[in-house]
């Protein structure tokens, strides 16, 4: 399996992007989050036809931005939302922090959030204010949700700047879907082939394991992963991004495999597909019968850096050519 990337009219998001966008359909109505510190949602007919972005509400504060990076609506027409939050004043006198991922539910699609509190963090004892990278101290984030086709699990596929180097990188975590209304306490991350540490506090084993700590100045890994099921290949796709240096320079945009979403060990090694380019790949999947969205495309699909499409993503089987 491959993907290869062919030009196309530029389309933008409605907000302005700083994570992935999640989007969902509820009947003929498309809803995309574009978060930069707090999220906005838009909604429209279809992808080209999207009105403006409006503010989302929270029925609570926190200390920190936080960007709504997946969702992921129940048979009962209520949403879920995964978001990413970066809390203030870890390292004081820099900008680092350590971001931690919490999960919100909605009963109008998206427009105001209930919080069900933080469902992941850092092991204790692993912020480092010495960090070199530009952003981060540690902490969890940069992430995907998806869940399974039977609705038993949903899997966060995330990255984790924390800890020993041979931890850091995009790991993945699960939660039983049935308690996502209580979510808190209930992520299990993978470790050392099992589903054995928790979410909060405990140690995971990267699927894309850091080539050089995310602390020093000369960092190197991928993160930020982006998660499709695809009706072409049937099969997973993961788009990622890159980075190597101080202020995570974008060496490139990466595509992985797997067939299986419950074997963390079945993602295909990552293939460039694009040179450089901007943060947060990812896709809405357009035509082919399907509703796409970021987390469903057929052959062809919008492909979208940092918000701005000006590509279009065509994934072709083994010996499938374009």
């Amino acid at each position: 399996m491959r993907a290869i990337l062919r030009p196309a009219e530029r389309l933008e998001f409605p907000g302005k992007v700083d994570s992935n966008s999640p989007a969902h359909w509820d009947g003929e109505r498309l809803f995309i989050f574009n978060s930069i510190g707090h999220p906005y949602r838009s909604e429209g007919s279809s992808l080209f036809e999207m009105g403006p972005a409006e503010r989302v509400t929270f029925n609570n504060q926190v200390n920190g931005g936080r960007w709504i990076e997946a969702t992921w609506k129940a048979d009962d027409g209520t949403l879920y939302g995964w978001y990413h939050h970066e809390p203030v004043g870890l390292c004081p006198g820099t900008n680092l922090t350590a971001p931690k991922i919490g999960a919100v539910r909605s009963r109008d699609n998206g427009l105001h959030w209930e919080d069900l509190g933080f469902v992941m963090e850092a092991p204790p004892n692993t912020l480092n204010c010495e960090a070199k990278n530009g952003y981060f101290a540690g902490g969890h984030g940069d992430f995907c949700v998806f869940l399974d086709p039977r609705q038993e699990w949903l899997y966060f596929f995330y990255g984790n700047y924390a800890g020993p180097v041979e931890e850091q990188g995009v790991s993945v975590a699960r939660m039983l879907w049935k308690d996502r209304d209580a979510p808190v306490g209930k992520v299990w991350k993978w470790r050392d082939g099992d589903w054995k540490e928790p979410g909060l506090g405990g140690r995971g084993t990267p699927i894309f394991p850091t080539f050089v700590a995310w602390e020093r100045e000369d960092c190197d890994s991928f993160w930020g992963p982006s998660v499709h099921w695809n009706t072409h290949l049937e099969a997973y796709v993961m788009l990622l991004n890159r980075a190597r240096g101080t202020g995570w320079q974008q060496e490139g945009i990466y595509v992985s495999f797997n067939k299986d979403l419950s074997d963390p060990t079945g993602w295909t090694p990552p293939e460039k597909i694009y040179d450089g380019g901007r943060w947060y790949p990812q896709v809405i999947g357009i035509g082919e019968g399907i509703k796409g969205t970021d987390k469903l495309a057929g052959r062809v699909a919008r492909f979208f850096m940092h918000g701005i499409s000006e590509w279009e993503i065509v994934f072709l089987r083994p010996g499938e050519e374009p």
